[in-house]
């Protein structure tokens, strides 16, 4: 049986095999730009250090993924997609060495790190399905002797950015469509999340996907990102991020590119006097709260219905004081590790003084969690503040963090207008028994996903995207795979009549 040391151990080789290593044309190099370090958010701990990638090697990654997209592209759908089973089988076999990664730089626990680890196997699996199925389409014409084709093609190289909060998943969503489309892909993750995404470039490799297809550089986002927003041979950007970047990598595109972009949330939830109230706090507290609160789709406000509100109000409390913080290494089943680092933790803070200033109730948490082994991480406990109003930032702007805030409405058109008041766009839940009110609400909010009665508002077979500030394009589900083809009209004139 292995001791912790032992374990410790092992996960300090994984990523040392990973230091300073830059992914391009099929092979791992050492980066020689700076070094940046890499911490782990429990404990403040160096974990690693990456490679900032140099103007050369963007150019490398690039021209690698050019090179091999004529060849990928032209791949039978079937090879696509049986390549894309192997990753799946791959990170499936390896996802608790993948985890402990993900954990010790992002700070999930590690329980919940596994389990995003195997959601990315699930995705390879998918889209290795969908790759054989992208069919193209015969249309009428008002003519005889014509036939009009439509086709579909791989748009061509696509630079991937994603963020620190899910390192695996959102890089997987890009990873898997590129794949499966024909496309190649030159990925660069959060400077605070790379060894994850090294750790999936480790598993292509041993899936024998071709060199030049799927390249990794780590390094700054506001430098490398922007090298490939800006490069000339790179066809199309995939996004994750915060609204502000992603309006900026909009305005800063020097061509034409096509563009998918999953941004801010800033997430409300309804709960009408029909609800099921134990079903509704246990939705506000697993969607408010998991992940501390770092997920685009993350409950930051709640309207609840004055007759329950109370109830409710005292439910979350409470079911809020209840969850177990710990170190996603040492404690796997924890509910919530630390957070990703001091900039949402502060974040956090500040929209909490925000609302206490101004009148909000303080139900739950407001402070980091007591005892030495807390001290140098980024902790904060699942924090709830009641009687909030939309002169407060919890309820205006998206806090990224483990707060909540909650506010009594008298009338469900009431509630509809607030929860859109909201530049965002991008997820909104609701909790109500009542028909009248389930169809009234599902089609007044102005959401590019609406969940009733569960706050899972994302499934990989449905169409995920924002509306307004919350980005373009989708991700997940057939449409999510369209975004990485061009659509290309062919007419045919073979003369034949009847």
């Amino acid at each position: 049986m292995n001791t912790q040391h032992e374990k410790n151990n092992s996960l300090f080789e994984s990523i040392a095999a990973l230091e300073g290593a830059l992914f391009i044309d099929g092979e791992f190099r050492k980066g020689t730009g700076a070094r940046l370090p890499v911490e782990n958010p429990a404990n403040g701990e160096v974990i690693g250090h990456i490679a900032a990638a140099t103007p050369a090697e963007i150019e490398a990654a690039v021209s690698a993924a050019r090179r091999a997209f004529r060849l990928w592209s032209a791949e039978l759908p079937k090879t696509r997609a049986r390549a894309l089973h192997r990753l799946g089988e791959l990170i499936a076999e390896d996802a608790l060495n993948m985890a402990k990664i993900m954990t010790s730089e992002q700070g999930k626990p590690l329980n919940e790190a596994k389990g995003e680890i195997l959601k990315l196997a699930e995705a390879c699996h998918f889209y290795a399905e969908e790759a054989t199925r992208v069919h193209g389409e015969i249309v009428p014409n008002d003519q005889h002797g014509f036939q009009s084709l439509v086709v579909r093609e791989p748009v061509g190289v696509v630079g991937a950015i994603t963020p620190w909060n899910y390192p695996a998943e959102l890089v997987g969503w890009k990873l898997c469509a590129s794949l499966a489309s024909g496309c190649t892909i030159v990925i660069k993750p959060a400077e605070i999340t790379p060894f994850t995404a090294l750790a999936i470039a480790e598993k292509c490799a041993e899936a024998g996907i071709p060199a030049g297809v799927v390249n990794v550089l780590t390094g700054k986002g506001s430098l490398i990102g922007q090298a490939l927003v800006e490069h000339p041979q790179v066809d199309k950007i995939a996004f994750t991020g915060s609204s502000a970047v992603g309006l900026h990598i909009q305005q800063s595109c020097p061509q034409v590119k096509r563009l998918s972009l999953e941004l801010g949330g800033n997430c409300p939830m309804i709960v009408t006097a029909s609800a099921d109230i134990p079903a509704a706090v246990k939705g506000a507290v697993r969607r408010g709260f998991r992940n501390c609160g770092q997920i685009c789709i993350a409950v930051n406000r709640i309207y609840v219905h004055r007759p329950v509100y109370d109830d409710f109000v005292s439910q979350v409390g409470a079911a809020a004081d209840r969850l177990v913080l710990g170190n996603g290494l040492e404690m796997p089943d924890a509910d919530l590790g630390a957070m990703a680092s001091a900039e949402p933790l502060n974040k956090t803070r500040g929209h909490l003084n925000d609302a206490l200033e101004k009148g909000a109730r303080l139900i739950a948490g407001g402070k980091a969690p007591e005892g030495a082994h807390y001290a140098a991480g980024y902790f904060f406990r699942p924090t709830v503040v009641a009687d909030c109003t939309h002169e407060m930032q919890v309820m205006t702007e998206e806090t990224f963090g483990p707060l909540v805030g909650i506010m009594p409405f008298d009338r469900v058109e009431e509630a509809i207008a607030l929860a859109n008041d909201t530049p965002y766009g991008l997820a909104a839940y609701v909790y109500a028994r009542d028909l009248t009110e389930i169809h009234t609400l599902s089609a007044a909010l102005d959401y590019g996903n609406v969940a009733i009665n569960n706050v899972d508002a994302g499934i990989m077979n449905a169409p995920y995207g924002g509306r307004k500030q919350s980005g373009v394009g989708y991700e997940h589900g057939r449409e999510g795979l369209l975004e990485y083809f061009n659509f290309k009209h062919i007419r045919l004139y073979h003369g034949v009549r009847g």
